[in-house]
């Protein structure tokens, strides 16, 4: 099969997956409360979605512009995003008993 290096819509749908990922990873992380605990685990949640339909949809392996890779990455990022958001909705707030 041929490579190709442009950016397709498998790989567009891939960067989406996982800048959600990231962001949650980065919301998750962070002691931004409750609203930023659940933010952080749908923002995970959807790069890993997106992920997973992505390697779905893949007809092909690395460099046929599929976006598998991107799919794969996706899917990680997305899962430890929605870990860290449910840790942090799950740790007690300061100040209450």
């Amino acid at each position: 099969m041929a490579q190709t290096t442009a950016l397709t819509a498998g790989r567009a749908w891939s960067l989406v997956g996982v800048l959600l990922g990231l962001v949650g990873a980065v919301l998750g992380a962070r002691r931004t409360g409750r609203r930023g605990a659940v933010a952080a685990l749908l923002a995970g949640l959807a790069g890993a979605v997106v992920g997973g339909l992505v390697v779905a949809a893949a007809e092909g392996g690395p460099g046929t512009g599929y976006g598998i890779v991107g799919g794969y990455a996706s899917l990680v990022v997305g899962v430890v995003a929605a870990v860290l958001g449910g840790v942090a909705l799950a740790r007690p707030a300061r100040g209450r008993l």
